[in-house]
């Protein structure tokens, strides 16, 4: 038997709420960040589009177990739409498909369309996607000139809010469920008020717990990578954030071992049902949820590792 080979890179632990820059793709940007780190483990949590830019968390080391859980969470975007043009992309990207007058449309139409749109709705993917269709991706079929039939989709529009209406164009701030186009948003918009729309400017402004701080950009992970990994790890959040939202459960050392050997326990004051962050005193062990017998059973763990 040959030697197993040693991960490159050093084990870095935390999550960095990169602002990924306009024009290059989510996965273009984690690997740069990886390099930078020299990480040997890193993943992001849902694709932004190289049109778009904002936040973009990036799981290292233990966090990458946790990113499902991001990838699930609501997001948070700003967008400016351009009212009276299609395109075959939903964005400036493509090309123009159809030009219709907007004379007469203004803040008091738009508000008027957009309690549609909140709540549980129904939307179709965009061709323009990374929905995979028998094994390829739907935006590859969509660059052949191919277009499939696609299943609408039940997400959820939390809120709108109208920003800026200025001439053909208005901002507007979107509190969406995970799987939400904004793109496909901004097109059923402008259907409904009957010029078409589409997306000319798209900023993820939070993820999950991650909503209004602060984020990285690539400019500052270059200069802390010139200064050390000392510089490097100050940058990133503990791994425990990215479910901040979630009861804390605390766990005596009985408890938590037990816990560690995968069996459920008896927490007093735990909450009744859903999902928990799991401690002993401050260290964070991992997730759990709540099993109907009032228990407290472990999920994913991230000790040992």
């Amino acid at each position: 038997m040959g030697r197993r080979r040693r991960p490159r890179g050093r084990v870095v632990n935390g999550i960095l709420l990169l602002d990924k820059p306009l024009g290059v793709t989510s996965n273009e940007a984690l690997q740069k960040v990886k390099q930078l780190f020299f990480a040997q483990k890193a993943g992001h949590t849902g694709s932004l589009d190289p049109l778009a830019d904002g936040m973009l968390p990036i799981c290292f080391g233990i966090a990458t177990r946790l990113s499902a859980f991001l990838l699930d969470s609501d997001k948070h975007y700003w967008v400016r739409v351009r009212l009276g043009q299609t395109t075959t992309t939903g964005d400036t990207e493509g090309e123009i498909l159809e030009t219709r007058p907007v004379e007469g449309i203004g803040r008091e139409q738009i508000e008027a369309v957009l309690p549609r749109f909140s709540g549980v709705i129904s939307q179709l993917p965009p061709m323009y996607s990374a929905i995979k269709h028998k094994g390829e991706r739907l935006y590859k079929l969509a660059r052949e000139g191919i277009e499939v039939e696609r299943e609408p989709r039940e997400i959820t529009i939390h809120a709108l809010r109208l920003g800026e209406v200025e001439g053909d164009a208005f901002e507007l701030e979107v509190h969406c469920s995970k799987g939400t186009y904004v793109r496909t948003l901004a097109e059923d918009i402008g259907e409904a008020l009957g010029c078409g729309a589409h997306v000319i400017a798209l900023r993820r402004t939070g993820v999950g717990p991650y909503t209004g701080m602060d984020m990285v950009s690539m400019e500052q992970v270059e200069q802390a990578a010139l200064e050390g990994n000392a510089a490097l790890d100050a940058l990133l959040l503990p791994v425990d954030t990215a479910l901040s939202d979630w009861p804390a459960v605390r766990l005596n050392a009985d408890s938590s071992f037990y816990i560690r050997q995968g069996q459920p326990v008896v927490v007093p004051k735990a909450p009744s049902e859903g999902w928990v962050r799991l401690y002993e005193d401050d260290r964070f062990l991992g997730v759990g949820v709540i099993q109907d017998d009032g228990r407290v059973a472990p999920k994913r763990l991230l000790v040992g590792q």
